[in-house]
């Protein structure tokens, strides 16, 4: 039987403090550093647009972490960072590792494609 989704949660490989964003930053502008989710959520310094239309689109909140300030049970859900879960009736459901995400190469379109089809894989309906 399916289970609905209630929420959507990604969690960033980066760290939320002042110094944990100005690392990550720099680290990737340097190609030291690389999450994969921020590809897909974030340009320059801020949000993306066509992220923001996608995630407005979904039938569901998407809340999004990072690794340090990430709640237990979601870090424990998805692990390691940066990862994407459902929250359902049943419990949260890892849908996106960092492979999957890195498959999307930033495109949000693509994200939204795996995101279905990890849904539809794990019988979760509500996106």
């Amino acid at each position: 039987m399916p289970q609905t989704v209630r929420e959507l949660i990604g969690v960033y490989d980066a760290d939320g403090t002042l110094l944990g964003e100005a690392r990550y930053w720099v680290g990737a502008r340097l190609g030291r550093t690389h999450c994969a989710l921020c590809d897909i959520t974030h340009g320059l310094f801020t949000e993306r647009a066509d992220w923001q239309r996608c995630r407005d689109q979904l039938d569901v909140g998407f809340v999004t972490y990072h690794r340090n300030d990430a709640p237990d049970d979601v870090l424990a859900a998805g692990s390691p960072a940066p990862f994407v879960v459902a929250r359902t009736d049943g419990g949260l459901v890892a849908l996106l590792g960092p492979e999957e995400l890195d498959a999307c190469s930033g495109d949000v379109e693509e994200f939204r494609r795996a995101l279905s089809r990890a849904c539809a894989e794990h019988h979760l309906e509500g996106i």
